[in-house]
């Protein structure tokens, strides 16, 4: 018994070790970020030129003309032995918006993470704490939050502000993050839809430019850049907002 507890103990200070150092090499790498002049980073990851890169894509994509759309095995071998993407897309998990698609990349060259209504703001620290890890780890430079038009999750959230009725599960859980955007698009003219998908993207733009301790530094230093796009799902268009 004895000598399971020492095994134990063991085993524990290994992982235990194994974690300290993880949390090292993330703050070391955030602090070794904020510290690069952008005007040295590789076009791959200068943030300014990743963003051309994505739009660049969207056009082939709308135009018909896709260029990178590799699916075979051989297409992915290159990525086996580790990832370096250039982007972090924080998209809708609808089923018709797949970044990869829309923006024309391959496999490896975008972090994505997708939940319903493309949230941050509420959406705990599985969502956010990827976005983090990508920045820290990955060394990744743009943060991409992608609403769409139609969104459900958003028409679900217009819907269902005023009324008293409880959707069932956790889907109502999900449909309180979204309503803080519904109401700061009251009033506005034009399509109300429309105005609460663009606020709920700049609600998670502002999130995520002022998420300590991992974005907030780099973001105000001008190394990492986070912006908001809205894809229409009949031109295929992705547009960022200003």
């Amino acid at each position: 018994m004895a000598a399971q507890d020492r095994s134990s103990r063991r085993k524990f200070m290994v992982s235990a070790g194994v974690a300290s150092v993880s949390l090292l090499s993330t703050g070391a790498a955030a602090e070794a970020m904020a510290s690069q002049p952008v005007s040295d980073v590789k076009p791959d990851r200068n943030p300014d030129a990743v963003l051309a890169r994505l739009l660049e894509g969207n056009k082939r994509f709308v135009s018909g003309k896709t260029a990178r759309m590799g699916r075979k095995p051989e297409d992915f071998a290159a990525d086996a032995k580790g990832q370096a993407p250039g982007a972090i897309i924080v998209a809708c998990a609808d089923s018709r918006v797949s970044p990869e698609l829309i923006f024309d990349q391959a496999v490896g060259d975008l972090f994505v993470v997708r939940v319903a209504g493309n949230v941050v703001s509420g959406a705990g620290p599985i969502v956010k704490g990827s976005i983090e890890y990508a920045v820290a780890e990955l060394g990744v430079r743009l943060v991409l939050v992608l609403g769409h038009s139609q969104c459900g999750a958003v028409k679900a959230a217009v819907k269902h502000l005023d009324a008293r009725d409880v959707l069932p599960g956790s889907i109502g859980d999900l449909v309180d993050t979204i309503k803080p955007a519904v109401a700061a698009a009251r009033g506005k003219p034009g399509d109300p839809l429309d105005h609460v998908i663009r606020a709920n993207v700049a609600r998670g733009v502002e999130r995520l430019k002022g998420l300590e301790p991992i974005l907030a530094g780099p973001v105000k230093k001008g190394k990492v850049k986070v912006v908001g796009a809205v894809y229409d799902l009949r031109s295929g268009e992705a547009v960022v907002l200003g």
